[in-house]
Formats: C-alpha cells, structure tokens, sequence
C-alpha cells in the first residue's frame, strides 16, 4: 500500500524538477548541430536586382563574417534591420544576407524601400538552404569564421545589445586567431 503513494509522488517531483528547469531556459537559444562546422555547401541565386548571388566560398575569404536570414513578410526582421544598416555603414564586419522563401518582386521592393546592408545575398526561395543551414524561422542570425565554420547562432531579432555583447566579441575573437 506504501508503494502505492511513493511511485506516483516520485513521478509527480521529477515532473516537477523537469517543468522547473525547463522554465529557466532561455527560449531564444536553441542548439545547433552546425556550431564548429563548416557552413553547409550552397550557390543562391542574386535577388532579382543584384548583380550576384551568394555561395559558399563567399564565407572563407580569412575574415569572420555575419549571416542574416530574413524574408520580406517576416515582421521581426524589419524591427532588426535598422540595425544592420547601422553595421553595414560601419563595414567593421561583412554582412551576408539569405533571402528565406520569397518572392522575388517582394525582396526586391522591401530592400528598396528599407536599403540594403548586405555585402552579397542570396534567394533562397525554396528553402532548401535554410533546411541545410538548420533554420527554424526567420530572423536568424550567425556568425561564420574566416574558414566558413559556423561559430554562433542567434534564433530572433537582433539587438544592440546581443550584437555589441555577444557578436561583435566573438567576431574580434575569431578575427585575432
């Protein structure tokens, strides 16, 4: 009859411990199989106006670089993309950009209307690189090592103080080996 009372109080704690440390967790950083990897192989397309797409050997020039996935419907990627063309004016790090599921007519008129920071982008209209790249959603940012290993990865908006605490750092760090 004891043990009765015993196993369903056990499993009701460590459901408790569980909920508990699952709520301390940060929901903004989810892991990434790809961190010290090398960037997965890919060749896109320029955005309907630009004169060249973005590939691979674009990301191992011996320089750390920014990738930001965005997409002219993505809402969160317009309230961060003041801050990339604030980067881009201070061109302290090159800026890539992958264009994530959208139509052409529709990148190309929301960089004209909002500028364009990126040194090269790529269409990714299918979607079959942010797949390879381990995307969840859009924003996504990472951060690339001068040989194309994946050194960072942020899920969300970008903001000045992740860029100026987290980034800009690691690019410095990256940079100095």
């Amino acid at each position: 009859m004891r043990l009765s009372f015993i196993i369903p109080l056990a499993v009701f704690a460590v459901l408790v411990v569980a909920l508990g440390v699952g709520l301390t967790l940060n929901p903004r950083v989810i892991p990434s199989a790809l961190i010290d990897k090398p960037v997965p192989e890919f060749d896109l397309p320029a955005v309907l106006w630009r004169d060249r797409g973005f590939a691979t050997p674009d990301l191992k020039q011996g320089k750390a670089a920014i990738v930001n996935i965005f997409a002219s419907w993505c809402g969160p990627c317009r309230i961060e993309h003041p801050l990339w063309m604030e980067m881009a004016k201070q061109g302290q790090v090159p800026l890539y950009g992958i264009n994530y599921k959208d139509k052409p007519e529709n990148a190309s008129d929301w960089l004209d209307r909002y500028g364009d920071p990126y040194a090269l982008m790529g269409a990714d209209h299918d979607g079959r690189v942010g797949i390879d790249w381990g995307v969840y959603g859009v924003p996504e940012t990472f951060v690339v090592d001068g040989q194309g290993r994946i050194a960072f990865k942020h899920v969300g908006v970008m903001t000045r103080k992740i860029l100026d605490q987290t980034i800009m750092p690691l690019i410095r760090e990256l940079d100095t080996k």
